[in-house]
């Protein structure tokens, strides 16, 4: 007789988020999935816009209201930031494809790269926007 049906036994544990050590590369892969989440958001209130005017003016006023709103405008920041850290990931990743950049040293100096163009894009666009009077 075997003695496996005595006794249950340990199974080893999967890695997980626990185990692991975090590093840039990792948070960059984590955040381009949600990033790219929270574009599909954004393709919803451009679908959202879009049906506000062919609705008319009243519904444009009230998405418009909602948009200007500080939720609204914290909304559209962060999808902004999105596009933006997206679009800067989604190059790097193009790079990768074409089996450059994937020792170690340059992954980390790519993935700060796309945090500064993400901050830098960011802010240059909403300080237009705000320089401009469209917000």
């Amino acid at each position: 007789m075997s003695d496996a049906s005595k006794a249950m036994r340990e199974r080893p544990l999967s890695p997980h988020l626990q185990v692991w050590r975090w590093h840039i590369t990792m948070a960059t892969s984590i955040l381009h999935r949600a990033t790219g989440v929270a574009l599909y958001v954004g393709a919803l209130i451009a679908a959202a816009w879009a049906v506000s005017l062919a609705k008319g003016p009243e519904a444009y006023a009230q998405f418009k209201g909602l948009m200007g709103s500080p939720l609204g405008k914290v909304v559209m920041f962060g999808l902004t930031l999105s596009f933006f850290y997206h679009l800067a990931n989604g190059v790097r990743h193009l790079v990768w494809d074409m089996g450059k950049g994937l020792d170690v040293k340059t992954a980390n100096a790519t993935a700060v790269l796309v945090f500064a163009f993400t901050a830098a894009a960011t802010i240059a666009v909403w300080a237009i926007a705000m320089m401009t009077g469209a917000i």
